[in-house]
């Protein structure tokens, strides 16, 4: 009986190979057990968080079974000196990689469990839209950090790029004064949204009015910010021009607005009853939280009376809906109770 034999370096090829599947098998074996384990246990809890550091940890921790797992198998591989070599070298790249991937996908679960922890979707949300702006850029800068850190350790584990290492960093402070002032504009962005991180002139939901334009804060990155307008449009505004130009902040210390509307009536126009009439649209309508309102009248022109409601609201939005309403409801009045309020224009006749 004849013996099947293998070229030289073809049986060690092939038991290396074996070696190396199943040490990927097993790893992604136990990695699912594990993942299903803790799966079950996360079902039990009452809130979300553990659901999401999961969530977000499962693929980097995949790899990292993986690559314990051949790191393992390694030792049971007699491998030759060129591919002793080529293991390493892969092993320089693929350890800081999966380390920073690791970390980043970390940062991104504290991140989400910020966001759970703290609800915007209340009326009274400011702290929670603080908290959440603030975390939001530092995960945005941490994540930047990380990638740098993640980029220079792979880089460092090339001999060659080691070497010249020292050179680079002798000639990295001129490079550092050319590249800065090529990137200036960026530069200037990128500082403002780290000053902006801890300034906080604008948090997310914000309502703000910037560049003629109402809207709400919708995102906030390190270099721009973006602001959706009320017909859904969206206006992308550097970072830096929170930080150097004046804008309109409705919400900086809290959502209640007072709310403003003005008619002209003529000048013989009964005030009193239309205040009467205007205390009960505002005293009716659910969209006024009865803090304050009033009628009076705030100018005199040629052929008219000017008369200024006030009325506050929870929000900005409620607040125009309900500004809507009252002007729609006294004009409404004024039309069909009230005709002798409406502005008639005067003719003097100097005849006689």
């Amino acid at each position: 009986m004849k013996i099947l034999e293998f070229p030289p370096g073809v049986a060690e090829l092939l038991f290396g190979t074996s070696i190396a599947g199943c040490a990927i098998l097993v790893a992604l074996v136990v990695h699912r057990m594990g993942m299903i384990l803790l799966r079950r246990v996360t079902v039990r809890t009452v809130n979300r968080v553990d659901d999401l550091v999961i969530e977000h940890i499962a693929r980097p921790l995949r790899w990292i079974f993986v690559a314990i797992g051949l790191s393992v198998a390694e030792r049971s591989i007699a491998l030759a000196p060129w591919a002793a070599t080529l293991w390493q070298q892969a092993a320089g790249f693929a350890v800081p990689g999966l380390i920073g991937w690791m970390v980043i996908a970390v940062i991104r679960a504290a991140n989400g469990i910020v966001d759970l922890r703290n609800d915007i979707s209340v009326a009274d949300n400011l702290r929670a839209r603080r908290k959440r702006t603030r975390i939001a850029i530092l995960t945005r800068i941490a994540i930047i950090c990380v990638v740098f850190v993640t980029l220079a350790m792979m880089l460092l584990s090339i001999p060659a790029i080691r070497s010249v290492g020292v050179t680079l960093m002798a000639s990295a402070g001129l490079a550092g004064l050319a590249v800065g002032a090529a990137a200036q504009p960026a530069l200037k962005n990128l500082i403002a949204g780290v000053q902006l991180a801890f300034t906080e002139p604008i948090r997310l939901d914000d309502v703000v009015i910037i560049g003629g334009e109402w809207g709400r804060i919708e995102e906030i990155r390190l270099t721009y910010v973006v602001v959706r307008i009320w017909d859904d449009r969206r206006l992308v505004v550097p970072v830096s021009k929170f930080l150097e130009e004046s804008f309109e902040n409705w919400t900086r210390s809290n959502a209640q607005l007072l709310g403003s509307i003005f008619l002209y009536v003529d000048p013989t126009a009964d005030v009193a009853r239309l205040r009467s009439r205007a205390e009960v649209l505002v005293a009716a309508n659910p969209r006024w939280d009865k803090r304050f309102w009033n009628l009076q009248v705030t100018d005199m022109k040629v052929d008219a009376m000017e008369l200024r409601v006030l009325m506050t609201a929870q929000d900005a939005s409620i607040a125009f809906d309900l500004r809507c309403d009252i002007r729609e409801g006294l004009l409404q009045y004024i039309a069909a109770e009230m005709p002798e309020a409406i502005v008639r224009r005067r003719l003097q006749s100097n005849a006689g």
